[in-house]
């Protein structure tokens, strides 16, 4: 899977999230991993949040027709290799982009589309209306290529509580049953896990366990952002499902692993080891 050489365009994949402020998730979270996975990114902004690395204090909707707009416009004079979602924080906006994707074409049988189901930040703070989780398994999930929930959302979306490894299994099945064509089940707060953390892929018949090392840190941040657009990132540029998750998996691992501080929350993730050789060299 070798890069664009200079001069030529890269693959561009489009992220529909919210913004965070403080720049540890959301869509700056997005543009950088695609950036560091040799992508173009493109933005559909779905909603501007007020937060540092302690807590979102408000945030504020995008009117969903121009969420919609934003997905008709880049798609039709940019084109796509990929898109993800993010935060969506209401139904009226994710049926905004639902009609949106079906007119240019994003979704499993056309452009990949990955669904992040954010449904709250690692702080708590709840960035998605109680009511618009109806519509991530009703219209969302159908039209995934692959959705990617942690364990928080999987109990809000699916009623499963997994508090082991065979728990695990049954949510991805559980989730799998809401129609997207693959779901990986994120093992990150599996508190059972102590040195390994495990995330699940599952297509509706072949499970496949994607285990790396668990890091002692606080600063994780962004990291569901990060997975998910590593694994756009990926299928833009020609993998399938199962190798871009794999992908997605080892550029996270490192994102972790190059993790830092920052004010006096949780710091978030780094793609900077991704680019660590060029700034090195030019120092």
């Amino acid at each position: 899977m070798a890069l664009p050489t200079v001069g030529t365009t890269p693959p561009r994949v489009l992220t529909i999230a919210g913004t965070d402020s403080g720049g540890g998730a959301g869509v700056a979270a997005d543009l950088r991993a695609m950036a560091a996975c040799g992508v173009h990114g493109c933005v559909a902004v779905t909603a501007v949040t007020v937060q540092n690395t302690l807590r979102v204090s408000d945030f504020h909707p995008i009117p969903p027709e121009t969420v919609a707009a934003q997905i008709e416009t880049v798609a039709g004079d940019i084109g796509l290799g990929a898109a993800k979602t993010g935060m969506l924080a209401d139904t009226p906006i994710i049926e905004a982009i639902v009609g949106a994707c079906d007119r240019v074409g994003i979704g499993r049988d056309g452009i990949p589309l990955v669904i992040d189901p954010v449904a709250a930040s690692m702080h708590g703070d709840p960035l998605l209306a109680d009511s618009a989780l109806d519509a991530y398994r009703t219209l969302l999930f159908p039209r995934a290529t692959l959705a990617t929930p942690n364990l928080d959302e999987v109990r809000l979306l699916a009623g499963v509580d997994v508090h082991d490894r065979a728990g695990q299994y049954e949510a991805a099945k559980v989730m799998h049953a809401f129609g997207p064509q693959y779901v990986l089940v994120k093992g990150g707060h599996l508190r059972e896990d102590t040195d390994v953390c495990v995330d699940l892929l599952y297509d509706g018949h072949t499970f496949t366990e994607l285990p790396g090392p668990r890091f002692d840190t606080g600063n994780t941040h962004g990291s569901g952002d990060n997975m998910a657009s590593a694994i756009a990132s990926a299928l833009a540029r020609g993998m399938d499902v199962p190798d871009a998750v794999a992908f997605g998996k080892r550029y996270i691992v490192e994102a972790v692993r190059h993790s830092y501080p920052l004010g006096a929350g949780h710091g978030p993730i780094s793609p900077l080891w991704a680019v660590r050789n060029w700034w090195e060299q030019s120092a």
